[in-house]
């Protein structure tokens, strides 16, 4: 089946996607080479920053399944060109910010916002575009090729705008790509009209936002006092059991929930989901611990830490962009596996060389191989999730298959950011790496339930 016909070539219409994709990530692993700087800037800690880092992530993952569903009545093009603008706001208040409250608002709540509004459709429009298996694959190659890319590069790149022009100028780049998608946005035309009649599940919403919010802030909570960091993991889980309920018993009552049951009776697309998860608590996590450690540890600049990173950005670069040939010769349950097993050396690698050596260098070694392992992995459990369900619940997997994967990036940072803030020291550092990897066996553990031939079980 050839690719759905749009004003101009699909691959014209892909370039502000896979953009929007880039520098969503880049903004969730950017700020982690400019601890120092902003810390001394606006006079708080690296927990302050840890923060603004963990609420950005954790704002996406609340609101992205509500932002998949916004698609459905107000239009996938419309809620993407919102969502930049949004987050445009946020990043010009960012660069401003006179202190770490301000902070927090631009970049954790206006940014999260708007990229919870314009994520989800990037992946809609991805899988309704591209009907076919090969071009679907490739689009999603490139798409998540530019999101590891973001994920991975964003100390780099961060860190020689905030040694060059200092940290405030990151945000002010962030403002400036987003002006220049929203430019490239407008040749984009909406493959299905909205639809205003759609309800938006309101209860559903909150619910859902609420649970999240308090196991993350719970584990947060873990290095400052035990008692709080159950009771607010006890908590978070009575409201998610909450909404399951509510979701439940409205789509039993004939109602339109914020997210149907039916989604989670697909094991393929659960195992795909958990899969997609780990995948970005793996790639953030890593990306927090190595990057406060080579500042706040050894006490490298913002500079020498992105360069290190780059080793990690040219193993992403690379194994993403062959994606798609990759899915042409072996199953995508393979290429999870392969992934998830390369990953765990690569941590293994990082720690007993940087365990053993003061030298700078001894960090990349570990760090091509995690980002290698990622880039092979991430596109090929996008494609199975996304693939499962037919256009009818596009929206709603969209934004379920977002939000997992930025609840993960939230694990990563807050999980692995914790047990390094416990104690800034070679041991503590260790502990969440080995922490990470264990993570990473996990997810290879999940990988291998998948069907062995888990392509593409619905086409769209």
């Amino acid at each position: 089946m050839a690719d759905t016909d749009v004003s101009g070539p699909p691959r014209a219409v892909l370039v502000p996607l896979a953009l929007a994709q880039f520098i969503c990530s880049f903004a969730g692993s950017n700020m982690n080479v400019m601890i120092n700087d902003i810390s001394a800037d606006l006079n708080t800690t690296v927990q302050g920053v840890q923060i603004v880092i963990t609420t950005f992530l954790l704002v996406m993952a609340a609101l992205m399944i509500p932002g998949g569903k916004l698609t459905d009545r107000y239009g996938r093009k419309r809620c993407f060109i919102l969502g930049l603008i949004v987050y445009g706001i946020g990043a010009v208040l960012s660069a401003v910010a006179p202190g770490l409250g301000v902070l927090i608002l631009g970049n954790s709540i206006l940014e999260g916002v708007g990229t919870a509004m314009l994520i989800p459709p990037v992946y809609i429009l991805t899988t309704l575009l591209f009907t076919d298996t090969t071009s679907r694959a490739r689009a999603f190659g490139v798409i998540m090729a530019m999101g590891g890319i973001g994920a991975a590069a964003g100390p780099l790149l961060g860190g020689l705008i905030t040694s060059g022009l200092g940290w405030r100028a990151a945000f002010a780049f962030q403002a400036l790509v987003v002006a220049v998608i929203v430019l490239l946005s407008l040749r984009i035309t909406d493959p299905v009209p909205a639809d205003p009649t759609k309800e938006i599940d309101i209860p559903g919403s909150v619910l859902s936002a609420i649970g999240m919010v308090l196991l993350v802030m719970g584990i947060l909570a873990a290095d400052n006092d035990i008692r709080l960091m159950i009771t607010l993991l006890v908590a978070g889980a009575a409201v998610l059991a909450w909404f399951f309920l509510w979701i439940r018993a409205k789509e039993r009552a004939g109602g339109e929930p914020l997210i149907s049951l039916s989604l989670f009776r697909n094991r393929t697309s659960n195992l795909g989901l958990v899969a997609q998860n780990l995948q970005w608590l793996l790639l953030m996590g890593t990306s927090f611990v190595v990057a406060a450690y080579l500042q706040v540890v050894r006490g490298y600049n913002a500079i020498e830490t992105g360069v290190i990173f780059t080793a990690a950005t040219l193993g992403l670069l690379v194994s993403s962009l062959a994606a798609a040939r990759l899915a042409r010769r072996r199953a995508q349950r393979t290429l999870i596996m392969a992934g998830f097993l390369v990953t765990v050396v690569g941590i293994v690698v990082l720690i007993a060389l940087t365990g053993r050596s003061e030298n700078l260098w001894a960090f990349v070694p570990g760090l091509l191989l995690i980002g290698v392992g990622l880039g092979v992995m991430l596109t090929p459990a996008v494609n199975i999730v996304q693939s499962s369900f037919g256009e009818d619940q596009q929206g709603e997997i969209s934004g379920l298959s977002r939000s997992v994967s930025n609840l993960g990036s939230s694990l990563g940072t807050a999980i692995a950011g914790t047990i390094l803030a416990a104690g800034l020291t070679g041991h503590a550092y260790a502990a969440a790496m080995i922490t990470l990897a264990a993570l990473g066996v996990a997810g290879l553990i999940a990988a291998a339930l998948l069907p062995r031939r888990a392509d593409l079980v619905h086409p769209a």
